[in-house]
């Protein structure tokens, strides 16, 4: 069998032969920029979204207008909201934007839920990646619950620094991220940045005591 799009997912490529030409005859690959909003709350989830390239956000706003950040999807990976929807055949609750330029493949519902009646290696492929979700989702609220915001933070910006050490992103995007109010996390960059840790401009924070995040992160227990 020739390579294709399949190769990417861990799981799939198990898949018999008369199982991939359905999956590959049904899917469609499609490409989106930087910043387009992917689904929104109240639309059907029509199509399964498996990334090829870029990171996919999924975030919710709350009934005060406060958005709370639920996970990323990268490349190798599904969307286990439009999973989850998909099967309830419910509308999407949250946000999904490009945070890059993105690279996907959509799979028709018709398709989906073929294949997930008659393929066994196909609906462990959906339930796995489902199972994985839902364990960092009660991390995220375990998080939020008992970790203390500097701990968090400090964990957050080691985890979106690039490789020069500079995370893009506003107060506004890191409070998101952390489901916290912007002013909390400026007052805590502050303390970071009177500690030597970082550097504050204008939509980014360069990291300049990567060692002193990573004691308090150590500290703490905190998840990675």
């Amino acid at each position: 069998m020739k390579y294709t799009w399949i190769d990417s997912f861990e799981g799939l490529s198990r898949l018999p032969a008369d199982i991939r030409a359905e999956l590959e005859s049904g899917g469609q690959i499609i490409s989106v920029p930087a910043g387009t909003q992917i689904f929104a709350p109240g639309q059907s989830s029509d199509n399964l979204l498996l990334l090829l390239e870029g990171t996919v956000r999924v975030q919710q706003k709350s009934e005060t207008g406060r958005e709370v950040f639920l996970y990323r999807v990268h490349a190798g990976e599904s969307c286990v909201l439009t999973t989850a929807c998909m099967l309830a055949h419910e509308d999407y609750s949250a946000d999904g934007i490009a945070e890059t330029d993105v690279s996907a493949v959509a799979i028709p519902r018709a398709t989906f839920d073929e294949l997930v009646a008659k393929s066994k290696t196909f609906r462990e492929f959906v339930f796995a990646a489902y199972s994985r979700r839902i364990t960092d989702l009660f991390t995220l609220i375990d998080d939020i619950v008992f970790q203390r915001v500097d701990v968090r933070l400090a964990s957050r910006l080691l985890e979106l620094a690039n490789p020069d050490d500079v995370v893009n992103a506003t107060h506004a995007v890191l409070a998101t991220e952390l489901g916290t109010a912007r002013e909390v996390v400026s007052r805590t960059l502050s303390e970071f940045q009177r500690r030597g840790w970082i550097e504050q401009s204008r939509g980014e924070v360069r990291l300049t005591g990567r060692s002193g995040l990573a004691r308090l992160v150590k500290s703490s227990g905190a998840h990675s």
